[in-house]
């Protein structure tokens, strides 16, 4: 994922832990988040959630190697600008950071 977004010069940030994500998040409020459901300590979901309350403003894209209706549905219905389930086409995805890029308030 980092590779893709550098590769289409997009300036990127990785996290593995998602409490130093949110803690970056709290003063950093970035644009855009790519957040992947499954991970260890707490689930993308709750890291979206946690994330609309300290940066409303942040725009976030789901991806998962699983595909699950009520997960997709839940974090669209949270605001979610994009779902992506592994493996996905790379244009496709740079298309959504670019759309998602675009509605930044």
């Amino acid at each position: 994922m980092t590779r893709l977004l550098s590769s289409a010069d997009w300036n990127v940030k990785q996290f593995s832990d998602p409490e130093q994500f949110l803690a970056y998040a709290k003063t950093h409020r970035p644009p855009i988040a790519v957040i992947d459901v499954w991970m260890p300590m707490m689930n993308g979901l709750e890291v979206q959630s946690r994330l609309r309350e300290i940066s409303p403003s942040t725009r976030v894209i789901i991806f998962t190697g699983k595909e699950d209706a009520l997960v997709r549905s839940t974090a669209v219905g949270a605001g979610a600008s994009a779902f992506f389930t592994k493996p996905f086409d790379d244009e496709e995805f740079l298309t959504a950071i670019r759309m998602a890029f675009a509605a930044v308030d």
